[in-house]
Parts: structure tokens; sequence; C-alpha cells
């Protein structure tokens, strides 16, 4: 399942980089992954990460998962990576992690055909729109070949501000939201009513692209104290993603 494309980059590396999407092969992959996560979630975004080995992102769940990684070829280099959690791996360890952030009971019906995605993050010198669709293109393949119909993780957006620019960013999506029996409610809500909720923001790209394939969001959003953002619940049933998404990713 591997998907190659050649782009320019915009950083100052001498090479033109010649990247790849694959699930990791090897042990040195997925240490690559985490070392990426670490660098990405700790020593960008300040998040709190309790870890056993300086320098890693490591966690109960990462032996249970599929680590998708986007490789620079030239290099070697792991530059992009996603954690993928397959229904059968999330019995095995007993849930998903999503579920530390949300009661997920209106949902325990989908769970036999439901991926849990997270920890997604790319290489500051590779955020171009070339790695991003590398990572889509990987995630359609992977529900496609294995025969999924759902998956599910935790959108993420900075309260750098204090969760003002969360709140009024939630606020506008309304159009976005679930059916009811879709809903699921944060363990730790964010305090959306003590929070300026009109607000000029821009959500991120990631969560904007979950929009536009057809995701739904599933409820208030939750706190992470560790990483210091508000997850919004994320659900993308694959019979909602339109024809141009499937054409672009699947060849559909």
């Amino acid at each position: 399942m591997t998907t190659t494309l050649s782009t320019r980059q915009h950083s100052a590396r001498p090479a033109r980089p010649n990247l790849t999407v694959d699930i990791a092969r090897c042990e040195r992959e997925i240490l690559g992954a985490q070392k990426l996560r670490y660098r990405v979630f700790a020593g960008e975004l300040g998040a709190k990460l309790p870890t056993r080995t300086p320098g890693v992102d490591h966690d109960i769940y990462d032996p249970y998962c599929d680590h998708l990684v986007v490789r620079d070829e030239n290099s070697g280099e792991i530059v992009g990576t996603y954690r993928i959690l397959s229904p059968e791996n999330a019995r095995r360890i007993g849930g998903y992690y999503t579920e530390n952030e949300f009661d997920l009971t209106r949902l325990q019906h989908l769970k036999p055909r439901m991926v849990e995605i997270g920890r997604s993050c790319v290489h500051p010198d590779f955020r171009t729109g070339a790695t991003i669709t590398l990572l889509w293109a990987g995630l359609a393949k992977y529900m496609h070949e294995h025969g999924h119909d759902y998956l599910i993780g935790c959108a993420s957006i900075s309260m750098a501000d204090g969760g003002h620019a969360a709140a009024s960013l939630y606020r506008k999506l309304g159009e976005h939201m679930s059916p009811l029996e879709y809903r699921v409610f944060p363990r730790c809500p964010l305090p959306l009513a003590a929070l300026d909720n009109d607000q000029h923001a821009e959500l991120p790209p990631l969560v904007k692209g979950y929009l536009r394939a057809g995701a739904y969001v599933c409820g208030d959003p939750a706190w992470d104290p560790d990483f210091n953002t508000a997850d919004l619940p994320i659900l993308l049933p694959m019979s909602r993603i339109g024809q141009r998404y499937a054409k672009h990713f699947l060849g559909k």
C-alpha cells in the first residue's frame, strides 16, 4: 500500500524530496514516527508527554496500532505520520484512546467497523499540501483495503489563548453536527459558557480537511490538559466521502 509523490518543498534542504506513504514496516520506522511526534507535540506545542525514553512519544496504545508514515526516500527520514487503531486491536487493548476524552456509548454499535486515527503530525520542513495529501491517501487506502466503514478521532484546536478561539470555532460548526444518535459527551468539557465565543478564528487545516471530506462533529469539545488543546470528536462515515475526494484518494 505504497503511494509515491515527488514535490518541491519550501525549506533550504538541498535535495528535492521524494515522498512515499505506507504502513511502517519495521521498529525503526515506528521509532522515527514516535520521535517526530515528540518533536512536534512536546517541542513545538509544549505538550506534557510522559515517556520512558527521552525524545520519544510512546504510550500503551502504540504496540496495538498501525503507524502510517510519510518518508522522504532521499534521506530515509520520517516526515509525517498518523496512528491507526483497528477495531480488532481496540478490543484487544480494551477500547479507543478517544474514550479517555469522550463517552462513546452511542457509538457502541459502530465499533466493529470503526477505526480510530490520531497523533497526526508533519515535520515543519514538509508542511505542504503534498504531504497532507499523501497521509489522506494512505488513510483512505487503509480503510478501503480492510473494509472498515467509520473513522473516529479527536481534532485538536490550540488553547494558547485560553480557549476563546476554540469556543468561537465550535459555535460556527452547527451545519457539521452529527445526528443525535451519534452524539458523544466530553469527560472534561471545555467551559464554553465562560469563554468568548464571538472571536474571529481560522479552522486548523486538519479540522477543515475532515469537515470538507464529510466528517461529523459529534458533540461539545473536551479539554485535553496534557496537550492544552480543545478536542472535537470527529466521526467520518466512509459513505459520506464525496465523489471528488473518492476520486482523488482512491481513484474512484
